[in-house]
């Protein structure tokens, strides 16, 4: 499948989600979309009572992530953050409120309704210092060396041309910035099923990376000190859930691929001595 057209499906899906939490319709359970928070094993039960109470429910509810990367990442007062894919924008008002006043929090998605629902949510939050962008993870609108730490949910997966999105961050961090994401990670190999299925990169799994692979690109994108934290590891009952009606069958995939997906936590570093955003690289 070309890479345009999985922008396309991923975009119209989003779109779809956000559609569905503005209108009130969130009663997913009993669907066979990839998109159901609610009932996915990956994206449910990620933000804590106290994280839940301090934005809107429709930041929640349309939360599709598989991690929660402000929980995880060290933001201190001041600093410049940018979320991957910011959808509802959850993580951008959880992590603007963590930088406090004097920091500033961005959030980056391709999508208009998406974009919208997360203004919304600004709104109703009353945090003053966010500002949501239209634009691809491919081809970040911000100039170099310009961010402190970038974050992102089940996000990167969702991108065909992933070494470039690596790039792509590395060139708007600050030399010594940090890049801490929550993403899905495979351990070994996949079924062919699953990584041919389209409706399950909407859901994040199939265009996981391997966790070899994932360090292998960090790294010849520039950055340094990289680290594969296992936040959970979804077992086979996990994987009936998450392939159920994607016509795939089930009962002969999910021994396959039992212990092999995990959500885990993503971190790595551009080096500090970086004079620019190809210097350190030399891969742009």
């Amino acid at each position: 499948m070309e890479a345009t057209d999985i922008k396309y499906i991923v975009k119209e899906k989003y779109g779809e989600a956000a559609v569905r939490v503005q209108s009130g319709r969130t009663s997913c359970c009993g669907s066979a979309s990839a998109l159901n928070a609610c009932c996915d094993p990956i994206t449910s039960s990620l933000y804590s009572e106290e994280e839940s109470g301090s934005v809107p429910q429709q930041a929640i509810r349309a939360s599709l992530g598989c991690g929660n990367p402000t929980a995880l990442a060290e933001l201190n007062p001041g600093e410049t953050v940018l979320d991957l894919g910011s959808g509802g924008g959850i993580d951008v008002l959880l992590s603007a409120r963590r930088v406090g006043p004097a920091g500033k929090a961005y959030g980056l998605d391709m999508t208009d309704e998406m974009l919208a629902l997360a203004r919304e949510n600004q709104k109703k939050a009353g945090v003053e210092n966010v500002e949501f962008l239209k634009g691809e993870i491919e081809a970040i609108p911000l100039p170099d060396n310009s961010v402190d730490v970038i974050i992102s949910n089940c996000v990167i997966n969702l991108s065909a041309d992933k070494d470039r999105v690596l790039r792509e961050a590395f060139r708007v961090l600050k030399p010594g910035g940090r890049f801490a994401v929550s993403d899905v990670v495979v351990r070994g190999e996949v079924p062919a099923e699953i990584r041919k299925s389209v409706e399950l990169w909407i859901g994040c799994v199939a265009g996981a990376l391997r966790d070899t692979e994932y360090i292998d690109r960090l790294t010849a994108a520039g950055f340094r000190d990289i680290e594969i934290e296992p936040t959970r590891v979804y077992n086979a009952e996990d994987a009936r859930q998450f392939l159920g009606g994607q016509g795939i069958d089930v009962d002969s995939i999910a021994p396959h691929v039992d212990g092999k997906f995990m959500s885990a936590f993503v971190r790595a570093a551009k080096p500090t001595a970086c004079c620019g955003p190809t210097c350190c690289s030399g891969t742009n």
